[in-house]
């Protein structure tokens, strides 16, 4: 009855503001995501895929115990079927189906989720023969109904694995349904992907041409210029850019949105207390503004304690409010009105500088007054690990969505313009897209838009060819409304991700094979 409520309020709410309106999308967004909470679970995605009995439709056959506990089938009230794994005395007790994993697939994974008590988080783990075991994905399963954990992995092996599944409270039992692992080629996800871009991001126009008295023109030759993609794609920027017309016009002529990689950053704007100095970054915004670049304000405070000005890290809890607050007011007033995001708090998952000194609520307050001296401008909470590796618990969607429930819960919060932030830097190796697409599929139940704001990819021989990829499945997905990579040009000290050399020529990444791009 509380779930048939809140849809009829959102239905005249759409009917009143708009089905565009954001509070309706945020609202449409997070009922989708409660009804996936489901009674029932659905059928397995795909119909398995490669997993034997993999909606229990034939008992436990193809099922084994793993580790020390046990497993029983139950029926529900409806007849279905599904198993439970019990009797658990360590995290990886649960029940397990040996596959064959073919190096260069990918694979796509699935399993409808649920525990007998209280909430937890519940992983897909593969072990691999002689290697470390690989978390695949994690949901926050729930007493009462069914979640669906997504996630994948990327074969870099041929190899038989197993599948599991892990809580770290023993005490639950997890119950299991629907399991699927699908494999796909790259040509076949790249196919994938394709058609998510020409569903998401393109549009039919049609065109008529008629004379001037409005009689239709037979034959009429159209020429069409794209001059500005929707799509907001830019490019980090540093100060190298002031002092170098070679850099002003590459870049002007590229991209029209910007982050500045450490100009707006606190130990760049007063190194020394009570010595601000915002000459580069007043200079590098009047740049993109003469231009037509979009600036995202990067960053107000960093809660990682090794990139404090060196004057901030001694001082007492009551010096450091007054100096935080001092800080916030001075960049965000400096240049409100003037940018489309803040990055408010950076990288506050992984470290808690501020909190630990402040108290647990320092970034929500953080939030608030930044959004008050600057309404108009969305306020992102940016984290790296989040999408680029499934191993950082610390900062997995779940983790993520947490955090963010946090800030906007404080008092004063409900109505900020957030945004999700996630930087994007990838190391070396295959990046595991089937775990990218989980990633923002789970953000995306929030309603609130996604950027990937610092992707770059490590030097490797393959390098372009992956970034590509990332570049690719982030673009697919409907949640994300925009991109900026961390690189550029070589003389501007773009080490990571090198798009032009000295010469402002386009950089050419070795790859395999001796190709290059």
């Amino acid at each position: 009855m509380k779930i048939l409520a809140e849809a009829l309020i959102l239905v005249f709410l759409c009917i009143f503001l708009g089905s565009e309106h954001r509070i309706c999308h945020a609202f449409s967004s997070n009922y989708n995501a409660r009804t996936k909470c489901l009674i029932e679970p659905e059928a397995a995605q795909d119909g398995g895929g490669i997993t034997a009995n993999p909606d229990f439709t034939h008992g436990m056959d193809g099922w084994t115990v793993y580790g020390q506990g046990a497993m029983k089938e139950e029926i529900s009230r409806n007849g279905n079927r599904f198993i439970v794994a019990y009797n658990r005395t360590q995290s990886l007790d649960s029940i397990s189906q040996k596959v064959q994993l073919r190096r260069g697939l990918i694979y796509s994974f699935s399993a409808w989720i649920q525990i007998n008590k209280g909430s937890e988080r519940v992983a897909v783990v593969f072990k691999i023969p002689r290697t470390e075991l690989i978390i695949g994905g994690r949901v926050l399963a729930r007493k009462g109904c069914w979640s669906l954990l997504k996630g994948g992995i990327f074969a870099n092996f041929t190899s038989h694995a197993g599948i599991l599944f892990e809580s770290k409270n023993t005490a639950t039992e997890i119950w299991v349904d629907s399991v699927s692992l699908q494999p796909f080629t790259l040509e076949q996800w790249r196919a994938q992907q394709d058609k998510k871009i020409d569903k998401e991001r393109k549009s039919k126009v049609r065109f008529k041409v008629t004379y001037g008295n409005g009689t239709a023109m037979d034959s009429a030759a159209v020429s069409i210029k794209q001059t500005r993609s929707e799509f907001p794609f830019g490019c980090g920027m540093n100060f190298h850019i002031i002092d170098s017309t070679d850099y002003q016009n590459w870049f002007a002529s590229r991209f029209k949105y910007t982050t500045f990689t450490n100009q707006m950053k606190w130990y760049s704007n007063e190194p020394e207390q009570g010595q601000e100095n915002y000459t580069v970054a007043d200079t590098m915004v009047k740049f993109a503004q003469r231009n037509g670049i979009s600036i995202r304000g990067h960053n107000i405070l960093w809660d990682d304690p090794k990139y404090q000005p060196e004057w901030v890290k001694n001082l007492t809890s009551d010096e450091l409010r007054k100096a935080a607050e001092k800080r916030v007011d001075s960049v965000v007033s400096r240049y409100s009105g003037q940018l489309i995001a803040w990055d408010v708090i950076n990288e506050n998952l992984h470290f808690s500088f501020f909190e630990d000194k402040l108290g647990k609520e320092a970034s929500s307050k953080y939030f608030k007054r930044a959004y008050e001296l600057d309404p108009g401008t969305t306020m992102f909470l940016n984290e790296f690990s989040t999408i680029e590796y499934s191993n950082d618990e610390d900062v997995d969607p779940i983790s993520y969505m947490k955090k963010l429930d946090e800030i906007l819960s404080y008092h004063g919060n409900q109505g900020i313009l957030a945004g999700i932030g996630l930087e994007g830097h990838f190391g070396v190796g295959q990046p595991n897209l089937a775990y990218m697409r989980s990633v923002l599929d789970i953000l995306s139940s929030t309603g609130l838009p996604i950027w990937l704001t610092e992707v770059d990819v490590v030097k490797e021989p393959n390098q372009a060819e992956y970034l590509e990829q990332i570049l690719r499945e982030v673009y697919c997905h409907h949640a994300v409304q925009g991109i900026i990579m961390f690189a550029g040009p070589a003389t501007a000290g773009f080490n990571a991700t090198t798009l032009v050399d000295k010469d402002f020529k386009n950089h050419r990444i070795r790859r395999c094979c001796g190709q290059t791009d």
